[in-house]
């Protein structure tokens, strides 16, 4: 492997903007997708109140439609680029690039996404990485390993920007469950992670929580909150089934360390009540949270939980404002506000 500059930056460092989608896949919200619209409408409004919204629509037709929503809803159009692409889905974080400093300059990586090696649909969301790029008038780069394409979301990894990223095995490396990359091992991706994102320290968490659609992802987790500290989600319930995988996640952080050699802060946030869908438990979760210029966008469940994840949160984030964005009907569609998001450094 060649060494290279490349850096991930923390998501609390300066941003230029944060990349959303608006959803148009009514299967991925069944019976809520006109809620969900006006519900996006706000999350696009709280982001543009702080910094640029890098708008993807999938046709002018739609585009018409949003502009409108937003207009209604005073939101400052000024704020918002739209970006015409067909999309599959709408969760950025995932099918978007993963923007990185390469000396100094940004350049995105195309992380070949694949619908979470688990739906057959994904072939328009491929083309968002490179749709990006050149709207941003950045170079796009495709994230191989011993000449074969990588396939890496960008909720399974968080960084604190200084060397050391966050992961789970259940997602990467489980033998045959939504398998990205058979055969790799630890090594593997730690190479990958060292070459393109300037990472020399994984932290392997265990598994995900019940219901999480993507196998484990660590936006579901434990996320940085500053370069030394790690908010980690714990239950209380010891008849819950994520007592057991958070509680030994929680085991794993106590006993890591970071790049610099020490020991990092870990900070519990707790969980919100089980909510269910049908027969699906879906996947709510407060870490979930996206980090803006001067502000932290959390997810929130109509739970006596809610309050006690804010002020938790606030804590972590003392020059940054904290607000709270309903996500009862977001999650419907098994995600919310990290999942749907991407944030592009300045």
């Amino acid at each position: 492997m060649t060494t290279t500059n490349r850096r991930f930056p923390a998501e609390w460092e300066k941003q230029e903007g944060i990349l959303l989608c608006f959803p148009h896949n009514g299967n991925d919200w069944p019976g809520k997708y006109e809620a969900i619209q006006w519900a996006f409408v706000e999350f696009i409004k709280k982001v543009a109140t702080y910094e640029k919204v890098f708008l993807v629509v999938i046709d002018e037709k739609l585009k018409a439609k949003v502009t409108d929503m937003l207009d209604r809803a005073r939101v400052n159009l000024e704020q918002v680029s739209f970006i015409i692409q067909k999309t599959n889905r709408s969760w950025m974080r995932d099918s978007g690039p993963i923007i990185v400093y390469n000396n100094g300059k940004r350049e995105g990586l195309n992380f070949n996404f694949n619908g979470w090696a688990k739906y057959k649909n994904f072939q328009l969301d491929k083309h968002v990485p490179a749709t990006v790029s050149d709207f941003l008038k950045i170079p796009l780069t495709q994230v191989t390993y011993k000449g074969k394409p990588v396939i890496v979301e960008g909720g399974a990894i968080d960084v604190n920007g200084r060397g050391t990223l966050l992961t789970s095995e259940e997602c990467l490396m489980h033998p045959s469950i939504q398998v990205r990359n058979a055969g790799f091992t630890k090594q593997d991706y730690e190479a990958v992670f060292k070459e393109y994102l300037g990472v020399t320290n994984v932290i392997w968490l265990g598994d995900g929580i019940a219901g999480d659609d993507t196998h484990g992802h660590i936006d579901d987790l434990a996320r940085f909150v500053n370069e030394d500290t790690i908010v980690t989600i714990v239950e209380t319930d010891p008849n819950d089934p994520n007592y057991k995988p958070l509680q030994d996640n929680l085991k794993r952080l106590q006993n890591t360390k970071l790049e610099n050699g020490k020991p990092p802060v870990i900070v519990a946030l707790p969980m919100p009540k089980r909510l269910d869908f049908e027969d699906l438990r879906l996947p709510a979760s407060y870490a979930n949270f996206l980090i803006l210029n001067n502000c932290v966008l959390v997810p929130t469940f109509n739970d006596p939980n809610d309050r006690k994840a804010l002020n938790i949160l606030a804590e972590c984030f003392p020059d940054r404002e904290i607000i709270g964005i309903s996500a009862i009907d977001l999650i419907w569609g098994f995600g919310t506000l990290h999942c749907l998001s991407q944030q592009i450094p300045e």
